[in-house]
Order: structure tokens, then C-alpha cells, then sequence
């Protein structure tokens, strides 16, 4: 049977965990994810929630995989980007 080779990313503010898989053809976002185990170098992260996508592009975890593909766990953000864009831009008119 062909196989993919796939790489699963969780980026922190300081450091990220990478871990380069191997998977058979037609293998899903959920199937690279539970063959990284990622989420046990993480309990903190509750990484089972996590958004994912692949290159940046936001994806289901039952989206198929292509050889090469990064798969990526999203943190929740921590502020609405528009209310700190709207906190800073008030900062400065204030100046």
C-alpha cells in the first residue's frame, strides 16, 4: 500500500513541536494527528479541540492528506484581533 509522509505542527509563543509522520494514502487530518501523539507533549493544550489546518489554510480533521502536507494545531487567540487593533489605534490618537 502507497504511503504519505506528513508533518504535524503545535506552535507555543516560544517553541514548537514538529513531528514528522508516516501514513498510509487516503489518511486523514485526525489519522496524522492520533500518529503523531502530539497531543501527549502537550496535555496542557487540550489539543482534541484545537482548530487545525494544513499550510495555513484552515481544515476539517476529516480532510485527506498529501504527501508533503504540514498539519497544523491552532491555539485559541487570546484577545479579538479587532478589539486590539481598536486598543492600539486609541492608544495612539490619544498621544
Amino acid at each position: 500500500m502507497p504511503t504519505i509522509a506528513v508533518t504535524v505542527v503545535y506552535a507555543l509563543p516560544d517553541r514548537a513541536t514538529e513531528v514528522a509522520v508516516e501514513l498510509p494514502a487516503g489518511a486523514t487530518v485526525a489519522d496524522a494527528i492520533a500518529r503523531s501523539r502530539i497531543a501527549e507533549r502537550h496535555p496542557e493544550a487540550a489539543l482534541e479541540h484545537a482548530a487545525t489546518g494544513i499550510f495555513g489554510k484552515r481544515v476539517g480533521r476529516e480532510e485527506a492528506l498529501a504527501n508533503g502536507d504540514r498539519v497544523e494545531l491552532y491555539r485559541p487567540l487570546r484577545a479579538d484581533p479587532k478589539t486590539a487593533r481598536r486598543r492600539r489605534a486609541s492608544t495612539r490618537d490619544a498621544r
